[in-house]
């Protein structure tokens, strides 16, 4: 996944967070003595994720079963809206023209500073399965899955902003808090288009989580990304009675993939290419006259990406001209690297070590033994020495197994510590003037003052099915 660089005024920080697992009613233990030397308005926002406990479990497996993929949102987004909206906050929905983007505000005081938290809620194609350790289809017929976890990162975002909230009412602490609904994480389409529409333009720094193998606060900044499809149109014919007449769109794609497959040996090996082919001709004995090839390629800058996304457009060129067909390149979206910050970075790894890992029961190791005795891999079950996981040891990411393992009780543990964190990390921002200080210099720094530029063009809509 590659992550948005948010514009000139926005202080953004990764908080990685395992997908961990415990009961449906155990929660992270802070020793009494740590917890009743926290400020009153540290310990208003673990009352408030305390007391939200079970709407962060309704929230985690309503995602899960609604499983909507990237842009097709509504049940989830409308979900969460109305949940927010039920609680105070002013929602707005449908912004930056996708009708599953919302951002839900709540000022008090003099409204400043300005902290917001990043949720995501779609799903991921093809990955779908019940939460048992086996391959079992869905009965309801829903093939979509949340094999990265984001029915976890949604309801932990949320509860994380409803606690924030709650300890700004009881504490009369000055600020806005503001949820970001964010759409279409796996294409890498919501933040993009909000950050272009000016989103996050008055923030002073924004948090977010994502359900990852290791409970830690990340210090790698992610990948740069561009998203593109290539359209090949050639001249349709028979197959047999006359192909020399039929100029093949789907040869342009293969020698277009071709070309690109031999250029993998001389880039950096940072970069990530990878592609479909979601339109490849309809029949054999018809040349095919139309094809379509999706690509993703990413690196860990933005000036590599660029640098190969013009290469890869010159491939394309050549393999038209090759196959004398005609073709069309479109930028569906683009992103920076993630700025990370080192303040906030440390601040939140304080939080999380004040919180600590969750507790699971003895039920989540037979669940990942047996999935991994399935799978025909090493029955290691959940590596606990080194870090807190909510999926089996070694199974494919993206994939059903991490879609069954997300569906269980288990890995609602997951948004519970990741709503504590960062509850108590925004709860430090309103508080701590010098924390918001020394955040925006290192962000100055970092950036070297330039504004953000949106790698796609200024007119360019939202991708809407």
């Amino acid at each position: 996944m590659s992550r948005v660089h948010v514009p000139l005024r926005a202080l953004l920080i990764l908080l990685v967070l395992a997908l961990t697992a415990g009961t449906g009613t155990a929660r992270a233990q802070i020793p009494t003595g740590e917890l009743s030397a926290l400020p009153p308005a540290k310990r208003a926002a673990l009352e408030a994720v305390d007391e939200l406990a079970a709407d962060i479990q309704e929230m985690s497996m309503t995602l899960w079963s609604y499983a909507e993929t990237a842009m097709l949102e509504h049940r989830s987004a409308a979900f969460l809206a109305d949940l927010l909206e039920e609680e105070g906050f002013q929602v707005e929905r449908g912004v930056a023209e996708m009708p599953t983007a919302f951002v839900a505000s709540y000022t008090h005081g003099q409204g400043g500073p300005a902290i917001g938290v990043l949720a995501e809620y779609d799903a991921l194609p093809g990955v779908g399965n019940d939460p048992v350790p086996g391959r079992t289809p869905r009965a309801d017929g829903i093939t979509s899955g949340q094999g990265c976890g984001h029915n976890l990162f949604g309801a932990g975002s949320v509860g994380a902003a409803i606690a924030i909230k709650r300890a700004m009412e009881r504490q009369d602490l000055s600020g806005t808090i503001r949820l970001y609904g964010t759409p279409a994480e796996e294409t890498v389409v919501g933040k993009v288009y909000m950050a272009k529409a000016g989103l996050f333009d008055d923030l002073d720094a924004a948090l977010e989580w994502h359900p990852g193998l290791e409970t830690q606060v990340r210090n790698q900044p992610g990948r740069a990304l561009n998203n593109f499809t290539v359209d090949f149109r050639g001249q349709a014919a028979h197959s047999s009675a006359d192909p020399w007449n039929g100029r093949s769109a789907l040869d342009a794609v293969e020698l277009m993939n071709h070309g690109v497959n031999m250029m993998r040996e001389h880039i950096q090996p940072t970069a990530r290419i990878h592609y479909v082919i979601p339109s490849a001709g309809e029949a054999p004995n018809v040349v095919p006259e139309y094809a379509r090839v999706w690509y993703y390629v990413r690196d860990t800058a933005r000036v590599t990406v660029t640098e190969y996304y013009d290469w890869i457009l010159d491939i394309a060129e050549g393999a038209a001209i090759a196959t004398r067909t005609e073709h069309d390149v479109h930028l569906i979206t683009g992103v920076h690297e993630m700025t990370l910050n080192r303040p906030l970075q440390e601040a939140t790894q304080r939080n999380l070590e004040l919180v600590g890992p969750p507790r699971y029961p003895d039920a989540f190791q037979t669940f990942a033994t047996e999935m991994q005795r399935g799978l025909g891999i090493a029955e290691k079950g959940l590596d606990t020495e080194f870090n807190v996981t909510s999926a089996p040891a070694d199974v494919p990411w993206h994939s059903w197994a991490t879609t069954a393992s997300h569906g269980t009780e288990w890995a609602v543990r997951a948004a519970d510590v990741a709503a504590r964190v960062l509850a108590l990390t925004g709860v430090d921002l309103l508080t701590d003037p010098d924390l918001v200080r020394s955040a925006r210099a290192f962000f100055e720094e970092t950036t070297g003052g330039e504004p953000y530029r949106s790698p796609i063009p200024q007119d360019q809509k939202p991708p809407v099915p």
